[in-house]
């Protein structure tokens, strides 16, 4: 099939090299001609495992190309899938410019197209907004009607950064919701052969689902790390605890994220709950645990803060500050509001991470660092014991396979403080869990 992606941010990259592997030809479009340009050449505009060789695969296979040009992604595609972004708004609601700009230049495009064609959203919507926002513009740009002149779908993704392309290939589910059956079948057809149900469903199920799983997992977590902080408080060790809690998977459903540890963060959970609980409140609904899982996740993040300054050091290295291992994002990391605290009361700070490349950030990334948190770039170290040499507490802030290793390079004085719990570092001297 001949497909276009719109927006090639992390679900849309990952999407145009996948759909590309599956031997669909892809044009990817992004008004950012860095992305376009990167794409074209055969590298990845974002760091996730595998996908740079993917891309290049692709490319070279002439099953993936890019452009800025909307009309002519149109005209050379049967289907359109927008992966723009959906950030926060300040008040929590989910801002929709990105959205509703692709879909204006899609519907100019398509009203000029004389063949069935479906736009498909992949970027995560609250419940309403295809309805109130997307097909409005699609159906008043083109003079068309939804489902009957053009196919529109919601087409949730269920990628995380570091496991995306072993996520898009082995799903659990995909769920379409669609305004008819023709266009559903169409995005089905893009996934026959891989694993996990493929689900029908109306559009606002489509749209919901993303933000039920988005909450649950946020959900989770928290709830380990509340956990957690009992078990600390008693001496109990909470891993153990919540090891036994995770056998019960009739009930307990799961053991993805049922570990205590550091707060969530990245570009998904936060923006997701914030929105759910704004949409919440405007229809006057009493939700409680959801109201009160980022401010526990907040709770948990100054405990981490506490946790570091309790020692009185003033140096401090800082292992690991994407908000987890395997990418470069750095959105609403909370190890990034744990570095700025500590620079603000005037620690003395050593950075590293291997995934987090200023030089090559490009889109919200790169904008978000120069604009919120330029100051980082001159506090990173080129290698982990950079880090050691001068640091007086280390902070694990996540799991990277490399930071098991430190061990044999720490000197006993050292305090380390581990977010992650790495089992390497337990024996050290000095080892602090945030809650363990």
């Amino acid at each position: 099939m001949r497909v276009s992606i719109f927006g090639l941010g992390y679900v849309g990259s990952v999407s145009a090299a996948c759909f590309a592997e599956r031997k669909h030809h892809v044009i990817g479009v992004d008004t950012n001609p860095v992305k376009v340009d990167m794409i074209k050449s055969g590298r990845s505009p974002i760091i996730e495992p595998q996908l740079s060789e993917l891309i290049e695969h692709a490319v070279n296979n002439n099953y993936l190309t890019a452009t800025i040009d909307t009309e002519n992604a149109i005209f050379k595609t049967d289907i359109s899938f927008v992966c723009v972004g959906t950030p926060s708004n300040n008040n929590g609601s989910i801002d929709t410019r990105h959205l509703e700009n692709a879909c204006r230049d899609i519907g100019q495009a398509l009203a000029k197209k004389n063949s069935f064609h479906t736009v498909a959203i992949r970027s995560t919507l609250l419940p309403g907004t295809m309805r109130n926002i997307v097909i409005p513009i699609l159906e008043n740009v083109t003079g068309w009607t939804a489902g009957k002149d053009f196919g529109v779908c919601n087409n949730p993704e269920f990628l995380r950064e570091g496991t995306a392309i072993d996520d898009f290939n082995h799903p659990a589910k995909t769920v379409i919701g669609s305004t008819d059956s023709r266009s559903g079948n169409m995005v089905a057809e893009l996934y026959q052969g891989l694993p996990g149900q493929i689900i029908h469903c109306a559009i606002e199920t489509g749209e919901m689902i993303k933000y039920t799983d988005n909450a649950w997992h946020a959900n989770k977590i928290t709830f380990a790390n509340e956990i957690g902080a009992f078990c600390k408080a008693n001496n109990i060790d909470s891993h153990q605890v919540m090891d036994v809690f995770c056998q019960d998977d009739r009930l307990n459903i799961s053991r993805a994220y049922l570990k205590p540890g550091f707060a969530f963060g990245g570009s998904c959970l936060p923006k997701d709950l914030r929105a759910l609980t704004h949409k919440a409140r405007n229809q006057d609904l009493q939700l409680p645990l959801l109201h009160s899982i980022l401010t526990s996740n907040q709770v948990q993040i100054e405990q981490a803060l506490e946790t570091i300054t309790s020692h009185g050091k003033k140096s401090i290295g800082i292992l690991g500050f994407s908000f987890k291992a395997g990418t470069d994002d750095l959105r609403e990391s909370p190890m990034v509001q744990i570095i700025e605290r500590l620079i603000g009361k005037g620690y003395d700070l050593k950075l590293y991470d291997q995934s987090v490349n200023i030089a090559k950030l490009v889109g919200a990334n790169r904008d978000y660092i120069m604009k919120a948190i330029p100051h980082i770039e001159r506090l990173m170290a080129n290698d982990v014991q950079e880090v050691l040499a001068p640091s007086e507490v280390i902070v694990i802030g996540h799991n990277a396979p490399e930071f098991a290793q430190i061990g044999e390079w720490l000197r006993p004085e050292q305090q380390i403080v581990d977010f992650v719990r790495i089992p390497t570092l337990e024996k050290h001297q000095h080892y602090n869990g945030i809650c363990w």
